[in-house]
């Protein structure tokens, strides 16, 4: 079976347009656990934009599901995810101005500064998870630098099954296939949504993990949190 894991990221923007703590981020985190859901993901920004980075430590005490943080690694970052001690951390590409992830790392030319933050990491008994592609160097790049998961940038996937591209899902499934060949464990993330959900899970082997936050959140303005957690829980234990 897949954990779901909710980004709250979205929770966090709309309080923030308004000032105060109206909707409470670690509150919509807690009622997440209480209907289902298996882990909750943020993605800190330095600019605090959404989830500042109180809020991460806030969530840290309340949090009793896996606990995903994810972001750039630069120093700040790192500093806060040492003191916080998650369950993961996700490693992105984007830079902190980013509007959101648009690609996964390119590997080979990062190669010594994600082997020393899967050490450093480590050193703080926290799971790794390095975000990539499809691509099967990178992905047996990623392998050796020790991380224990990679997560597969889904967004290719979810424009050309839009498309009705009964293959959209081909090269995930290949290259899920790959890291397990390694013995890493793979996530998968980014424009997963209930109308595309249950063919990739059908159609890519052993994903341990999604992390989906912004139709998962779109969704729950029309269906409640509740419901909505229901049937992203039912896609993800066919």
């Amino acid at each position: 079976m897949t954990k779901l894991s909710v980004n709250i990221n979205k929770v966090a923007t709309i309080r923030n347009a308004r000032g105060g703590n109206v909707p409470d981020v670690v509150q919509f985190a807690r009622d997440c656990e209480a209907f289902g859901a298996e882990g909750i993901t943020v993605h800190p920004r330095p600019d605090g934009r959404h989830i500042r980075y109180n809020d991460v430590r806030e969530l840290k005490k309340a949090v009793t599901t896996e606990f995903n943080i994810e972001g750039y690694p630069q120093q700040s970052f790192i500093d806060l995810v040492c003191e916080v001690r998650p369950t993961q951390v996700t490693l992105v590409p984007d830079p902190p101005e980013a509007l959101t992830s648009n690609a996964g790392w390119q590997v080979a030319p990062n190669f010594d500064f994600l082997s020393d933050l899967v050490g450093t990491f480590h050193k703080s008994g926290i799971r790794v998870s390095i975000f990539t592609d499809c691509c099967l160097e990178n992905i047996s790049m990623a392998a050796k630098t020790g991380t224990d998961r990679i997560e597969l940038y889904t967004e290719p996937y979810a424009s050309a099954f839009a498309k009705g591209d009964s293959d959209a899902a081909d090269d995930f499934a290949a290259a899920a296939r790959h890291a397990a060949s390694l013995g890493i464990g793979v996530n998968a993330g980014h424009d997963l949504n209930l109308m595309n959900l249950k063919n990739f899970l059908d159609k890519v082997p052993g994903i341990l993990e999604v992390s989906i936050g912004h139709a998962l959140i779109s969704d729950a303005l029309y269906l409640g949190i509740k419901e909505t957690i229901r049937r992203y829980k039912e896609l993800t234990k066919s």
